[in-house]
């Protein structure tokens, strides 16, 4: 009904804000206008919503006399909140009848209304499924509230129903089972609060009438920071306050927990934008609190908030804050999960804010306003000199004018010089921090590997020719598992090359030899490929167009080919036969066609076709995942046993070839064999950028929540115009996607490559 709107969006702003009692006295009211709402079961969900969140067990809603009470005797469709309420007052109470009655009816309700749901109603199916976890849990609880051991021994209904009278308070260790589920459904849901939100709300309500009060206290704590980083702050806030509330009446036990309430509001503060409130909150718990292990996360957090700010001297807030908090870190000996997480972050905080001072210093080192500095400072000096010269051959009577003069020159000079020594020395020790914690970052753990793995070989490639950055290279490489630099695998190779004459063992090349060293004995099958195809470098037909437009990096193909000669030793079995599966690809790109055959099958040569099958070498387009315990056993990923014996001869300027390969996992692998003009090796490098960004869009949770990503598919170079795509089934080329099918095949053939959209 129309005339109600006003009171349904008061009710909804006031349930968003987390007034909750406030809402729950405003509804009160609103029952007292007896047959104004009686038909409105949307108006009734609201008020009854309120009730239960507000543990308002006395509310009902009480019709006229030309109304109908809301409490029927079988449960209607919508009333969702109603049941809610009725079997929450039923376990507070210990009603086992209505609650159980109530209870099984609801479940079937919402069974009902899934099987009836349309398909595409996920979001409806979703909320549905949150209504049945609810109910779920409201089971279990009735079982720790009202049960024991000794009440499975009754037989009588008297008897159970005088021992319901007795309500028992769950220990932790009961509630266990019921914590274990509620972490299971907060990690699945978290970023969709939308769903979450009711069941935050409903499971408060359930911890009260259990009377469990530490957990109730752990739980407004973990709803706080769910909320805020759903943006919900005004209900985070009301957590807050609830839950600050219950802490005073806890006592001096729970002052551990109150700090880090106190810490959470913190978060909240600087969530809505109060920046000055949140780091003197911050900095008045790094003085007062209690927290052990969590007081490094505390000066973390006022550097971080600092630095963002630009609110304090940046040297302050590297020692006192940043580098204090990585000190506290390591002197605190937990190795649980969540503390090396922690240790990691705080590693990775301090070489951030490092690495942004280095960069912001090193900028201002290059700068033209530096530059010319510099060159007053030379033409100080040679004015110095002019003088003392002038000085030794002068009359006496001059001796004091040019003393004076010499005396301000070498004073501006000295303060140059100190001012230029110090911004070097702070650019050095800006970057040796940097450094240093990126590489502990990587070492203790793998929550940032992506981030850091980037910004450290970032560093390394600008700076190759500072010692030590390839000495802090070469220290990361012994330490830290090969894998984390998998992603970069494609870039690290490329830059492969022979040293020059008269360069010591420890420079850039010998650190990038050691780290594709490294990688290619530990991941032999997400490594060795690269190589192959930079050995390659310049195997190009003799009769291919553009030949010339190939860049063919002699140093490069031989230092590739030095280190598979010393890979042989490690793997010489596997890079045989990858060699040997290389040729028969090779082959079959370049295999010569006539323009006739084009869109038909023609039969593999013999040498392609009897090909045996290669045990150690993987289908070259299949996906198996990075081994971090570097174990490829038998049978772990799907070998090569071989091509089938024909080919699609595909339209095109060079007549690619679509061909099955046979796994060993029964599965036949469509493939594109390409050997052309283009350059398959930039086709990998931006596929492998397309998975990058496939995980940034992963890790924000805005983009995953909307499932955003890009399909990719497996580029495979052998030589630098030959190689392998992975066919994408379901494409459509782009020339009938413009102008349809008919419109190309009236149409005469054009000489192109054929594109396709995905």
């Amino acid at each position: 009904m129309c005339h109600t709107n006003p009171y349904k969006g008061l009710i909804r702003s006031l349930q968003q804000i987390g007034c909750t009692h406030v809402l729950d006295v405003y509804c009160q009211g609103l029952t007292s206008r007896k047959g104004r709402f009686q038909h409105d079961v949307e108006f009734s969900e609201l008020q009854y919503e309120a009730a239960w969140r507000a543990g308002n067990w006395d509310f009902s809603l009480l019709y006229g006399e030309d109304g109908s009470p809301t409490s029927c005797q079988h449960i209607r469709n919508g009333h969702f909140n109603e049941n809610l309420h009725s079997c929450l007052r039923a376990l507070q109470e210990g009603d086992f009848n209505e609650f159980h009655k109530k209870l099984k009816n609801s479940k079937q309700e919402l069974l009902f209304s899934i099987y009836h749901a349309s398909e595409e109603s996920t979001e409806y199916i979703h909320s549905t499924i949150i209504k049945l976890q609810i109910f779920y849990h409201l089971g279990m609880a009735w079982d720790l509230r009202w049960k024991s051991s000794s009440c499975e021994k009754m037989i009588s209904p008297i008897e159970l129903q005088n021992f319901l009278h007795e309500p028992v308070a769950p220990t932790m260790e009961q509630l266990s089972r019921l914590n274990l589920d509620w972490s299971c459904i907060l990690e699945r849901a978290q970023s969709h609060m939308s769903l979450l939100e009711p069941f935050i709300a409903f499971r408060g309500v359930l911890l009260q009438i259990l009377n469990c009060r530490c957990c109730t206290a752990e739980h407004l704590l973990e709803s706080a920071s769910t909320l805020r980083k759903g943006s919900r702050y005004s209900q985070a806030a009301a957590a807050l306050h609830e839950f600050k509330f219950l802490c005073n009446g806890m006592g001096e036990g729970c002052s551990h927990l109150y700090f880090l309430g106190r810490l959470e509001e913190a978060k909240l503060l600087r969530a809505q934008g109060q920046h000055e409130m949140a780091i003197n909150l911050a900095k008045y718990i790094s003085q007062h609190c209690q927290l052990n292990g969590e007081v490094a996360d505390v000066y973390r957090l006022i550097g971080k908030w600092l630095a963002e700010t630009r609110s304090s001297n940046s040297r302050t807030i590297l020692e006192k804050y940043l580098k204090h908090a990585v000190t506290l870190a390591e002197d605190h000996k937990a190795t649980d999960k969540k503390s090396t997480i922690r240790r990691s972050q705080m590693h990775f905080h301090l070489a951030h804010y490092a690495d942004g001072l280095f960069r912001s210093y090193d900028e201002r080192l290059n700068s033209n306003e530096w530059q010319a500095a510099m060159r007053l400072r030379k033409h100080k000096t040679k004015e110095l000199e002019a003088l003392i010269r002038r000085l030794k051959s002068s009359p006496k009577v001059e001796k004091t004018d040019y003393s004076v003069k010499i005396q301000e020159l070498q004073k501006q000079l000295a303060m140059d010089k100190e001012e230029a020594e110090k911004l070097q020395e702070d650019t050095d020790n800006f970057l040796s921090t940097a450094l240093r914690g990126y590489k502990r970052c990587l070492v203790i753990g793998d929550k940032y590997d992506l981030r850091v793995v980037f910004q450290l070989v970032s560093l390394w490639f600008s700076l190759s020719s500072r010692q030590i950055v390839v000495n802090a290279m070469l220290s990361t490489i012994k330490e830290v598992q090969s894998c984390k630099f998998i992603p970069l695998v494609y870039q690290i190779a490329s830059r492969l090359s022979s040293p020059k004459d008269g360069q010591g063992p420890h420079n850039f090349q010998f650190a990038l030899v050691s780290l594709v060293k490294k990688m290619a004995i530990d991941h032999p099958y997400h490594t060795i490929f690269q190589l192959l195809a930079l050995a390659n470098g310049d195997r190009i037909k003799d009769k291919q167009r553009s030949r010339n437009s190939f860049v063919v990096d002699m140093d490069k193909k031989i230092a590739a080919e030095n280190l598979l000669k010393e890979l042989s030793s490690y793997h010489g079995a596997v890079i045989g036969q990858m060699k040997q599966m290389v040729e028969i690809y090779i082959k079959l790109a370049e295999l010569e066609t006539r323009k006739e055959d084009t869109n038909r099958k023609v039969n593999l040569p013999r040498e392609i076709r009897c090909v045996r099958q290669l045990e150690l070498v993987p289908v070259v387009t299949s996906n198996f995942p990075v081994d971090y315990s570097c174990q490829y056993h038998e049978g772990s990923f799907p070998h090569f046993k071989g091509l089938a014996e024909s080919a699609m001869v595909m339209n095109g300027i060079n007549a690619p070839k679509k061909v099955e390969c046979l796994g060993s996992d029964g599965h036949k692998y469509r493939q594109l064999a390409k050997s052309g003009n283009d350059d398959l090796r930039q086709d990998a490098v931006m596929e492998q950028f397309f998975g990058l960004v496939n995980i940034f869009l992963q890790n924000h949770r805005d983009t995953w929540k909307r499932r955003l990503r890009i399909r990719t598919y497996k580029v495979i170079p052998f030589t630098p115009s030959a190689g392998v795509i992975e066919w994408v089934n379901g494409h459509v080329p782009l020339g009938e996607y413009l102008i349809g099918r008919s419109g190309i095949l009236n149409s005469v053939q054009s000489s192109s490559s054929t594109f396709g959209i995905l």
